[in-house]
């Protein structure tokens, strides 16, 4: 397949940040006086933006705009301090970004993780990589699977979206994909299974990082 762009996902797609989610969400909890959660939890949890993180970690009866906000201020200044911790790239991940840099192939970030941190993390594991548009959760953008953060990319770049490959780990990944009307790759490493994935029509399913490399530069 002849693609110009690959618009990443962040979380569960090229790093591992489960851990300093968890972390960083359990500390808030506990200091507004919420039950916390084992790690192995929050992978249901993240997908949709931090504050539907927080409703979902909140108990059934205490999720209120207010408890939410609350969560918010203590997560927050924590998690800018500590969100590279433990988070770690994926297996080939690395290696794929330089194989694709150097095949020519242009790539962007869109991430439903606020923009702040989704810029730290993605200079920080990939400081080499010249990403067209490194994109989070901004102020009064729609999240995913909301389409803008796609063609607020497109904007960027004088590309057809039958150029364009969306990379994800989620069916609101693929349901992002669905609405931009670009082809999506599901990858099976992530935080929600393949089920989920298959629900959402991707374009494609793969097990690691080099079956992308196959499918985009081979």
């Amino acid at each position: 397949m002849l693609k110009r762009l690959a618009i990443f996902d962040l979380d569960g797609t090229l790093l591992n940040t489960i851990a300093d989610l968890a972390i960083s969400t359990n500390q808030a909890l506990e200091r507004c006086g919420f039950p916390t959660h084992p790690v192995e939890d929050y992978p249901m949890y993240v997908g949709n933006g931090i504050n539907k993180l927080f409703e979902r970690a909140l108990p059934n009866e205490a999720r209120t705009e207010e408890n939410i906000l609350r969560i918010r201020a203590h997560f927050l200044p924590y998690y800018d301090e500590h969100n590279a911790d433990l988070s770690t790239p994926y297996p080939g991940i690395p290696q794929l970004l330089e194989n694709m840099q150097m095949a020519g192939i242009q790539m962007a970030v869109a991430s439903n993780k606020y923009q702040r941190a989704t810029e730290k993390l993605i200079r920080h594991y990939f400081p080499h990589i010249d990403f067209v548009a490194i994109f989070g959760q901004r102020e009064g953008i729609p999240v995913k699977p909301h389409p803008q953060i796609v063609e607020d990319i497109l904007q960027l770049l004088p590309i057809k979206k039958e150029e364009v490959i969306y990379i994800g780990d989620s069916g609101v990944d693929m349901q992002t994909a669905l609405n931009a009307g670009v082809q999506s790759i599901g990858v099976t490493w992530g935080f929600r299974p393949r089920e989920e994935l298959m629900q959402h029509s991707p374009t494609y399913i793969v097990e690691s990082a080099e079956e992308i490399e196959k499918l985009i530069i081979r």
